[in-house]
């Protein structure tokens, strides 16, 4: 079966999704569509902005739809048109319903930002990194009705750098993303492709982040807090509380050989601030002060002193 023979709708809208679909379009597959989530408001001054993979697609002259509801019936009878033999789908932002998943003859194909069955659900990069992971990936499978529970196709693994953020990850699994794609293309046109089923009882969810997740406890170890800083950056950011203002910490390392009471300032100077935590310290490398920009931590203390005893509030 030859690529170009195929016709292909994909289905995405982040940064994320960018990289796989370049992939399809080198890989030569026939993209008659893409799909993606409605323009919203972007900025302080909220203006209307497309999503990224719309201007992709829109670079390449490919047909846009932007449906405010995938499983609203005009929304369904609009994608049949497209007579779609199969439907690749990379961070959409919508749940397919089953009305769309049977259009497909080769099926519905997800990339997902984790080695499944571990990590299902919106963020798997955030919560591979707070958990402590090492090791994360990407996994290609075939879509059912359920949330990130389909049969397995192509895996690809990754090492975590010890102080890498959800950021950095992100990119990084991106570009793995694309690469399972492409093998997982290449064994369905070579009539080599196989599924293999989930274990259930190995799965973990990873539920949207809130900017509420961010609230640091001083009581846990520095090693969970590092984690959870880097796993929140760049959004939705960790943060504490100073005089009763917000203090956003975007870069962190862990201080073991220092100890005092939790969420007090043992140590300030030109390399970071040293935070007591419920185990060992946090050397705070990169903060920011509502409606400042983020600055590294010698800077930050040029325009405000925090000395030795100072406490953070929690």
């Amino acid at each position: 079966m030859k690529p170009e023979t195929i016709r292909t709708v994909f289905m995405g809208t982040p940064d994320f999704a960018l990289a796989t679909l370049e992939g399809l379009l080198e890989f030569g597959l026939n993209v008659v569509g893409v799909y993606t989530q409605p323009d919203r408001p972007k900025g302080r001054g909220k203006k209307m902005a497309a999503p990224p993979v719309k201007e992709l697609a829109q670079q390449h002259e490919i047909p846009v739809f932007q449906p405010q509801k995938l499983r609203a019936p005009e929304a369904v009878a609009q994608l049949r048109e497209l007579r779609p033999e199969l439907i690749v789908v990379v961070a959409y932002g919508q749940i397919l319903p089953q009305t769309v998943l049977e259009i497909p003859q080769y099926g519905c194909i997800n990339v997902h930002a984790s080695l499944l069955p571990k990590y299902r659900g919106a963020a798997p990069i955030n919560k591979a990194i707070i958990d402590g992971e090492t090791e994360t990936g990407v996994t290609t499978m075939l879509m059912d009705i359920g949330l990130d529970t389909g049969d397995m196709l192509v895996k690809r693994s990754l090492a975590i750098g010890i102080d890498e953020t959800a950021g950095q990850l992100h990119d990084r699994l991106s570009l793995l993303g694309r690469e399972a794609l492409e093998e997982t293309l290449k064994r369905l046109c070579g009539g080599e492709l196989s599924a293999e089923k989930q274990d259930d009882s190995s799965s973990n969810y990873a539920p949207m982040m809130k900017k509420e997740d961010g609230l640091i406890d001083w009581q846990q170890p520095a090693t969970t807090l590092h984690n959870l800083v880097r796993g929140l950056d760049p959004w939705p950011g960790a943060y504490t509380h100073l005089a009763g203002e917000v203090l956003k910490i975007s870069a962190t390392s862990v201080a073991a050989n220092l100890s005092g009471e939790p969420g007090t300032v043992l140590q300030a100077d030109a390399d970071g601030v040293r935070i007591a935590c419920g185990e060992g310290a946090l050397l705070i490398r990169r903060l920011q002060l509502p409606g400042k920009k983020r600055l590294a931590a010698a800077d930050f203390l040029r325009g405000r002193e925090l000395s030795s005893g100072t406490r953070m509030e929690f």
